[in-house]
């Protein structure tokens, strides 16, 4: 797992802040149910930033990003840039859950049971241990 750099004057924290006043109408109304620990106590927070990436939805203990993708996300170069931004993310030791606009918009309670499944620990992705974090490889001595 690699660690997270955050440059000051990238644009990431204007462009969060931009996707949180600015979300779309799946984003929420799924955002209607995660927030309060509205799914089995999880905290979610929403437009949250990953190196010069934006997550819709993040649970850091669970280690669980939620993206909401719409139209856009259904072109070849679409699909590219989102497997991209899938595996940075998970160098990052997170697990990327992606739904559809039409699912949140038309099954909702069925997003929230599959968002609920994928809280929970599985072997190869445990939830975040009590205590610090070890270091990553290179900055260990």
């Amino acid at each position: 797992m690699t660690k997270t750099r955050y440059t000051e004057g990238d644009g990431t924290i204007e462009r969060a802040r931009k996707l949180r006043r600015e979300s779309t109408p799946a984003e929420d109304k799924l955002w209607s149910v995660l927030r309060g620990r509205g799914i089995d106590g999880a905290k979610f927070r929403r437009q949250q930033r990953f190196g010069r990436f934006v997550a819709d939805f993040v649970c850091h203990a669970a280690r669980l990003i939620v993206e909401v993708d719409g139209d856009t996300h259904a072109g070849d170069d679409a699909r590219r840039r989102d497997a991209r931004r899938s595996a940075f993310l998970e160098q990052e030791g997170y697990r990327v859950f992606r739904v559809s606009n039409t699912d949140v918009m038309e099954n909702l309670e069925g997003v929230a049971d599959a968002i609920l499944a994928a809280l929970r620990p599985s072997p190869s992705h445990p939830a975040l241990p009590d205590g610090p974090l070890p270091l990553p490889q290179g900055e260990r001595k």
